[in-house]
């Protein structure tokens, strides 16, 4: 494929990283979920999914994901990372994922309100879970997608800013 050719998008994913805490303390967490499925190693997640037909938009996506997985409201929505993925549908047709991440605030979160197909038919287990929202902290699990990592990374200071009062 050359480096110019379009690729259609097949499958669209929101994804929270979801903070929680004061940040000009120090004490900012990021809650993940610890999936582990038969067979496999253990691996960490932002909470999130697919965006279906019928999410009226991709923030929309977003705040029904959370509520699915963490029985969670967020707030301070903001777009921070995009990751596109090589992705094929049902064996068929080929094209690209892309991942919107957004940085958010945790508003609440109740887990006796989780609900959805991840909590309803559970593959493996899947364990909301607490780090702190540092380069250690970040480094200290298997966060998946490896570019979402690699992201945080190199811009916490930046992902940390993107909720300052000041942003507007």
């Amino acid at each position: 494929m050359s480096p110019m050719t379009e690729r259609p998008v097949v499958k669209r994913t929101a994804r929270a990283i979801l903070l929680d805490g004061d940040p000009s303390s120090g004490s900012l967490e990021m809650l993940l979920i610890k999936r582990t499925k038969p067979g496999e190693a253990p691996y960490w997640i932002t909470p999130g999914g697919g965006v279906e037909p019928e999410d009226a938009t991709v923030v929309a996506a977003l705040h029904r994901e959370v509520s699915e997985e963490l029985g969670a409201k967020v707030t301070d929505v903001v777009p921070a990372f995009v990751d596109t993925v090589s992705h094929s549908l049902h064996h068929a047709a080929h094209g690209v994922k892309v991942q919107h991440f957004f940085v958010c605030r945790l508003a609440s979160m109740d887990l006796s309100l989780r609900h959805g197909p991840e909590v309803d038919e559970p593959v493996g287990t899947y364990e909301v879970v607490r780090i702190p929202f540092t380069r250690a902290g970040i480094a200290s699990v298997g966060l998946v997608p490896p570019a979402l990592r690699a992201y945080l990374d190199a811009n916490i200071e930046g992902v940390r800013a993107l909720l300052a009062p000041d942003l507007g």
